[in-house]
């Protein structure tokens, strides 16, 4: 024989009145296989070698049939376990091969044959061609009592199929569930990963990966490659398995149109097949995501985009090597030497409808690859992807442009270009520095109509942290008492000391900006220094006073 398998012994069961035995087994969920089966004791017991067909082993048994009949396929529907003493099997080989067809034809899931009163060894004729059909021949080297394997097998198979159909009607209802509190793509998706124990992505029509739930795996080793590989599995009109790696897909649809799939990946290269309620919770995924689809109108491109986008702020990816798999599989060709992170800010009520739409396109067109979503109600974040030689400027000032149609307050903001995207938090952390001190209305610098880290002075920096009550209270300290003075007598000494401070400290030209005499402003500022407790000779003392009377500009500009 060329094939030779042993079967060890399957773990010890229960007698057959208490727990049926084998349901200590992992088949609850899952369709019992053959290898399931030649687990179990009752047949173990007999010493089970399989002699063909061990690669297909993973077979669903849907019965058993005991046979000594020469043409048993007359009463079989498929998926039997076909139990026979070998008594009937024809003497010619012609004859053999008929018998194997009519089982391989008819779907058996195996042929078990008991080497103990006919056969003490297969005969050629059925080895070979069990080989040609691909039909497991499993042979059984002691005496085993069929009828003992049938009835232990029944009680297991319907005990299976019970507790299916209440696995079935767990996935019913909570997938019910879900569509009736209006979840979202994400809740339904986590969910069918959850009940699947696989890992679960929604795509697109041109495959991209807008939500991954894994499960077992990675970020980076569910989507790595992913375009490619999802174009390698043809999309079909109903739940099945195919492409190279054997996913289980099922269509998405949107009033009437196909708008996506879900797919479903295989645990591992030598996992568990997908079996019926693997179909049932992908079928109810599809059809709960067509519903979220109805309820919630937000395009899931840009839904997506903007969590990739926040996960990339808060940095809450497991590792460098997941974000750059997301990313990807989003469309942005995260394996770039160059990043550059820009925020469009269109102040609320200005924002218009879509805005994160009509800047992607503009992206798109511009071809520049980009993630685009909303980082808040009046912020959208843009993620560029550069190549080596690729200018990000012209970019900036096109969304300018575009942000500009849109609302005519808007502002664009700029972070540091980076060479890896796990650094792109950092980019957004400046990105977001830049905005913060950037006051509507605030002029544009002359060579360009966004702003940079760069163009952070002072007034800025202290406009970003107007709402400090530290900012506050220093203010309050250093000049306060000048401007009770102001108040209580009608003198104006804070803008003299605003023109003293201007102008560095002399006098002369002090004088002259207010409209002065030199010895108006002698006594003028000693009154300052009198009254502030302060040395307006020391520079130190003059720069905290500079920066107290920039912080009152901004404080009550804002």
């Amino acid at each position: 024989m060329s094939e030779n398998h042993h079967m060890a012994p399957g773990p010890c069961a229960d007698s057959l009145s208490a727990s049926v035995p084998g349901r200590d087994m992992d088949t609850v969920g899952r369709p019992l296989t053959v290898a399931d089966v030649l687990t179990l004791p009752v047949l173990a017991a007999g010493q089970p070698q399989v002699v063909t067909g061990v690669d297909r082993l993973d077979r669903p048994v849907r019965w058993v049939h005991i046979t000594e009949l020469t043409d048993p396929a007359s009463f079989l529907k498929g998926g039997e376990l076909v139990l026979t003493t070998g008594m009937p099997l024809p003497e010619e080989p012609a004859g053999v091969r008929r018998y194997v067809d009519e089982l391989a034809d008819i779907g058996a899931a195996a042929l078990v044959i008991e080497l103990v009163r006919r056969y003490h060894r297969p005969p050629d004729a059925l080895v070979h061609s069990c080989q040609a059909r691909g039909l497991p021949l499993v042979t059984l080297a002691k005496d085993v009592n069929f009828l003992e394997v049938t009835q232990v097998l029944h009680a297991l198979l319907l005990g299976n199929q019970t507790d299916a159909m209440r696995h079935t009607q767990r996935i019913h209802e909570a997938f019910t569930a879900l569509t009736l509190r209006g979840a979202g793509p994400e809740d339904v998706v986590r969910t069918a990963a959850e009940m699947s124990g696989r890992t679960v992505v929604l795509e697109n029509l041109v495959h991209q990966a807008l939500i991954c739930e894994p499960s077992g795996s990675t970020l980076e080793e569910a989507l790595t490659g992913w375009e490619e590989r999802s174009r390698a599995t043809r999309p079909g009109d109903r739940t099945a398995t195919s492409g190279p790696e054997g996913w289980l897909t099922a269509p998405v649809e949107y009033q009437g149109e196909r708008w996506g799939r879900v797919a479903m990946l295989p645990a591992r290269t030598d996992g568990p097949a997908f079996g019926p309620q693997d179909i049932t919770v992908l079928e109810r995924t599809a059809m709960a995501l067509t519903v979220a689809r109805l309820i919630h109108r937000m395009p899931w491109e840009r839904a997506a985009h903007r969590d990739a986008l926040r996960d990339l702020v808060e940095q809450r990816h497991r590792s460098a090597e997941d974000a750059r798999a997301r990313c990807a599989a989003l469309g942005l060709p995260a394996d770039r030497s160059r990043f550059v992170v820009i925020l469009v800010d269109l102040h609320p009520g200005d924002e218009g409808s879509e805005p994160e739409t009509r800047l992607f396109q503009e992206l798109r067109t511009a071809g520049a690859p980009a993630i685009v979503g909303a980082l808040a109600p009046d912020r959208i974040g843009v993620l560029l992807a550069l190549r080596p030689s690729q200018p990000w400027h012209p970019i900036a000032e096109r969304l300018y442009d575009t942000a500009r149609g849109m609302a005519p307050q808007a502002v664009v903001c700029v972070g540091s270009e980076v060479t890896d995207l796990s650094d792109t938090a950092r980019s957004f952390r400046e990105a977001a520095r830049v905005a913060e001190a950037t006051p509507l209305g605030q002029p544009l610098p002359p060579d360009r109509s966004f702003h940079e880290l760069s163009d952070i002075g002072l007034r800025r920096l202290l406009y970003a942290f107007r709402e400090d009550t530290r900012i506050q209270e220093y203010t309050e300290r250093q000049l306060g008492r000048l401007i009770d003075h102001d108040a209580q007598h009608g003198t104006d000494l804070l803008t003299t000391l605003r023109h003293h401070l201007e102008s560095a400290g002399n006098k002369t030209t002090a004088a002259r900006r207010g409209g002065l005499s030199r010895e108006t402003m002698y006594q003028r500022l000693r009154t300052i220094e009198r009254l502030l407790g302060c040395d307006l000779e020391a520079g130190e003392q003059r720069t905290e006073l500079h920066v107290a009377l920039t912080a009152l500009d901004v404080l009550r500009a804002h």
